[in-house]
């Protein structure tokens, strides 16, 4: 193969200029964009934040109007009457969405509108999954609903890459099977994510993680799991497998972990029973949320602490995220003490710097995150040129 001349590699080609229907294109999701993130807002405030001129905005408030995307919603009170005091927003009736959060024997629904505000929420009956249908289906209708566009649910267990959930051990039938029937029986677009995931999204958006790009959520609940976001990017891995962190083999646990079973794992210290029996041989006896709260006393919650900065710092010698979020029931109930407590120990196992942060969101993440990807994804294909 003859050589490549290094002044034709490393020149760029000239852009093409955009074409004039492009061009509205990328100003129309701009605009959508800004009304999304910043709230309604003015023609005048369009001009500003977009730096286009005054024609153009209202070339594209009027193709945004005619599509019955944006509509007026107020008057400005710093502008005098007329056009210039139009204060438009996106029509959040324009489509009608659903978040579920399915959990190993309980599922909840919320459907929310096109700017994911929640409307009406409902648990679903589980293993019944046409009743379970037939409950959103009515929930929606409570809503004001004729229909809903997209429908995003989180699960536990392994997501591949093109969103199919895939068998692990403990995960009922019922789960894929309702899935199967949301896709079956509703005219939406039915998406599945692995519940840490959504939550991570949530943290990520609107809880503990706002001001962070990278950062690992660690869930904790009768399972434990792990949500892996770098350099402001959710990581799923080749096959979906990225924070199956139940499986890590960790010493304490007098066995190792299988490809069917986690028992062996870190799972074996930190999931809810696990954590229950720690609390035991602490004289504790009642709700193991107590404990975690601190109820069990301080020697308890530095067991658990040393427990969970086992897996922390695993994270961290990999995958330096900077910082690491306590989530799920336990990570909420443990609040800012238990994950001051992880901390303390982290710096006496890894060299890697790593903060440790509480849920903001606590019980809610999974419906919160659930609710932001199907807002996202009836946005992308909506406001679509």
């Amino acid at each position: 193969m003859g050589a490549v001349t290094p002044a034709k590699a490393l020149t760029p080609a000239a852009p093409s200029p955009a074409s004039p229907s492009t061009a509205r294109a990328i100003n129309d999701r701009l605009a959508l964009r800004l009304l999304q993130e910043e709230g309604p807002l003015t023609a005048t405030q369009l001009k500003a934040m977009t730096g286009l001129s005054r024609p153009s905005v209202a070339d594209l408030v009027e193709r945004l109007t005619g599509a019955g995307l944006i509509e007026v919603v107020g008057e400005s009170g710093e502008q005098r009457r007329g056009p210039n005091a139009r204060v438009y927003g996106i029509v959040a009736r324009r489509a009608y969405l659903a978040a579920l959060d399915v959990r190993t024997d309980s599922a909840t629904a919320v459907v929310a509108d096109l700017l994911g505000r929640p409307l009406a929420q409902a648990a679903l009956p589980v293993d019944a999954v046409d009743e379970a249908v037939d409950v959103l289906e009515a929930l929606a209708r409570e809503a004001g609903a004729d229909g809903l566009h997209t429908v995003v649910v989180g699960a536990p267990g392994l997501v591949a890459p093109a969103g199919e959930l895939r068998s692990t051990a403990g995960l009922p039938a019922w789960h894929r099977d309702l899935v199967a029937a949301l896709q079956r029986r509703l005219p939406a677009a039915v998406a599945v994510e692995n519940e840490t995931n959504l939550a991570a999204l949530a943290e990520q958006r609107v809880g503990a993680a706002r001001d962070l790009d990278s950062f690992v959520l660690l869930w904790l609940g009768a399972g434990v799991g792990a949500a892996v976001v770098l350099d402001g990017r959710l990581r799923r891995g080749a096959s979906g497998g990225a924070g199956e962190i139940g499986f890590l083999p960790v010493p304490g646990t007098g066995r190792l972990p299988s490809a069917t079973d986690c028992g062996g794992g870190f799972h074996a210290l930190v999931g809810r029973d696990a954590v229950a029996a720690l609390a035991a041989e602490h004289g504790w006896t009642g709700p193991v949320d107590e404990a975690v709260s601190g109820a069990a006393g301080e020697p308890f919650l530095d067991a658990l602490a040393e427990r969970l900065a086992l897996g922390a710092a695993a994270v961290a010698a990999v995958l330096d995220p900077g910082c690491l979020v306590l989530a799920g029931e336990l990570g909420h109930a443990g609040g800012p003490a238990l994950a001051s407590a992880v901390a303390r120990r982290l710096t006496t196992l890894t060299p890697v710097p790593m903060e440790v942060r509480a849920t903001t969101l606590g019980d809610s993440a999974v419906l919160t995150g659930a609710r932001l990807a199907a807002r996202e994804a009836a946005q992308a294909d909506l406001f679509a040129p």
